[in-house]
């Protein structure tokens, strides 16, 4: 593809791929003992069946519809569907409460949900009754002529409209229709509604614009067209609810001719990396941080030579990546050990891996440089869910990792008076939805004002120093940045998880969880080392090993970002005794 095409939304984009690649496999998934392929010509039919059908059932333009589902392929069917008919789909979480459902459910105005598996379905119903109402439901495992009852949806007095998803897609009449009727909806049109996981107080709904989404994807075309992607393989594993797995994984890497491969499940990455072999990856920093751990882990129990070579493959990958020149031996020695060490590291990722995007939250240089010099080719990026999110990345031709990298093509950025970074373009977000004044305060003058305070340099890279209202103010007047502090703390192999307090104290203390296989002695040595790294006001003074950080106790977000605000007020007693 030598330009990206110009799309006046995401269905004509989605629809008029199908018409020019009906025969080129789209979505692959593992269901009954093995691995299928959708095309793209099936895509564009069962997605105009569903829009038809979706409307026979009374969903019409404007009304917002939740979904609730793992990454499966019926999930852009369903989005493409409803977008085609200018309803706008909510993606949400599979790992959320009753309670948050019921959050989206009243806060959108949603009346109508498609979900994945009928435990989904009891837990949509459950919050349907509480948010006032849900008048359909679609499910997409269980029996077709399910009653709610056999769903265990409980009694059907007052029960939503069940629909079984077989019903939804098996029209097989050609796509042509709804594909003219999506053509004429306006890029400034709604495209989605994608609510905030939120590390603290209750999610926002962010308004997505089809061209915010577009200009994402533009962008990311031409950062990424030094590494000529073609015919790529994705492996598909960060929740599609993420505005970063939805605008990547849903939409741009498809609209290249990427396949997609979606994952059986985080527990089983590991091996579905080896099965698939991507040659294309998105990756959270929490993901990169636990595989380092685990090879650093593994080579501390070899051989004395092969850690020595291990080191050896680090130091002279450490100097290619950083642009620093090898002498002779050097660079004899440099190739052998990229077959003795680093194609060992690199299968661990399927042995073809071109290159992965590190977003979500902040990627410690360490990590990268890591595997940087191990042969894999990370570039961390940057954005935020308001704007689409992609704001900007490191391009493959100038990867520095201790930068976010380039802005985007198309996206002007600039600084506040106090540095914060400021966007403006397509890219943006039209508001949260029904909160004027939250979307007044961050959008002013046509610039997102997006909370981080930044730097460029004279290159136009941008570097994040700090979190706007994350600081945490000692009792001597000293701004401490805890995202930092945390990040140099994770990194260190005996801690899996780390929070930061002390706001108001004299000095920081720290609530630690021990890297599996390790106590709190060697958690504690682990701070020691960080603390030399770091300056006196920044120091860890006292901590506290405490239990691990997960989504089932909420402490953690599905895209594996630490509730900082939920983790200290949940340890309050024991923050309390740390200050003494």
């Amino acid at each position: 593809m030598e330009h990206y095409p110009t799309w006046p939304n995401l269905p004509a984009m989605m629809f008029g791929l199908a018409r020019t690649w009906p025969d080129k496999p789209l979505l692959r998934r593992f269901r009954d003992g093995g691995w299928h392929s959708t095309t793209w010509g099936e895509f564009g039919r069962m997605a105009a069946s569903c829009a038809r059908h979706l409307r026979a059932a009374g969903v019409t333009a404007g009304d917002r519809v939740v979904i609730v589902s793992e990454n499966r392929p019926e999930y852009p069917i369903a989005e493409t569907a409803l977008m085609a008919l200018r309803a706008v789909p909510v993606p949400t979480y599979t790992s959320n409460t009753v309670a948050d459902h019921a959050h989206i459910l009243r806060d959108s105005g949603a009346r109508a949900a498609i979900v994945s598996s009928p435990a989904l379905a009891g837990a949509l119903r459950e919050a349907g009754r509480l948010a006032g109402g849900l008048d359909l439901l679609v499910v997409i495992d269980g029996p077709p002529d399910a009653s709610p009852r056999a769903l265990d949806l409980g009694d059907a007095g007052g029960s939503p409209r069940l629909m079984h998803w077989g019903a939804l897609a098996a029209d097989d009449a050609p796509a042509d229709d709804i594909a003219l009727e999506a053509a004429s909806i306006p890029a400034d049109a709604l495209a989605c509604l994608i609510y905030t996981s939120g590390t603290g107080g209750a999610p926002k709904g962010v308004m997505l614009p089809h061209r915010s989404i577009l200009s994402n994807c533009r962008g990311a075309f031409e950062l990424l067209r030094p590494l000529r992607l073609q015919d790529e393989v994705y492996l598909s594993y960060l929740p599609a609810s993420h505005s970063y797995e939805h605008t990547v994984g849903l939409y741009f890497l498809p609209s290249i001719g990427t396949e997609i491969a979606y994952c059986r499940g985080v527990e089983h990455l590991a091996a579905d990396l080896l099965t698939i072999r991507p040659t294309i990856l998105t990756a959270v920093p929490r993901v990169l941080e636990v595989i380092r751990s685990r090879v650093l882990t593994q080579v501390a129990r070899q051989a004395r030579w092969q850690q020595a070579l291990f080191n050896r493959a680090l130091e002279l990958g450490m100097k290619r990546a950083d642009g620093r020149r090898m002498n002779v031996l050097e660079g004899v020695i440099d190739p052998l050990l990229d077959r003795l060490v680093r194609a060992k590291v690199q299968a661990r990722f399927g042995g073809r891996l071109k290159a992965a995007m590190s977003g979500g939250a902040r990627l410690e240089p360490e990590v990268g440089r890591f595997f940087l010099a191990l042969g894999l080719m990370i570039m961390q990026g940057y954005g935020q869910t308001e704007a689409g999110p992609v704001i900007s990345a490191n391009p493959p031709d100038g990867i520095r990792i201790d930068t976010v990298g380039r802005v985007l093509q198309g996206v002007d950025v600039r600084l506040a008076e106090d540095d914060e970074i400021l966007v403006r373009g397509d890219l943006v977000m039209q508001g949260y939805w029904g909160l004027p004044d939250a979307t007044a305060a961050v959008i002013r003058d046509g610039w997102l004002h997006t909370g981080d305070i930044g730097a460029l340099d004279d290159d136009g890279y941008l570097r994040i120093t700090d979190r706007k209202k994350d600081m945490i103010v000692l009792s001597g007047g000293e701004n401490v940045s805890p995202a930092k502090v945390e990040g140099m703390l994770m990194t260190e192999p005996e801690i899996s998880q780390a929070v930061v307090a002390g706001d108001g104290r004299s000095s920081l203390t720290a609530l630690v969880v021990p890297t599996q296989g390790y106590d709190d002695v060697a958690a504690a040595l682990a701070i020691t080392r960080v603390n030399h790294r770091l300056s006196v006001t920044e120091r860890i003074r006292k901590h506290a090993v405490v239990e691990a950080f997960t989504v089932e106790n909420g402490l953690l977000t599905p895209t594996q970002k630490i509730r900082r605000v939920l983790v200290i007020r949940a340890n309050t007693n024991v923050l309390a005794k740390l200050h003494g």
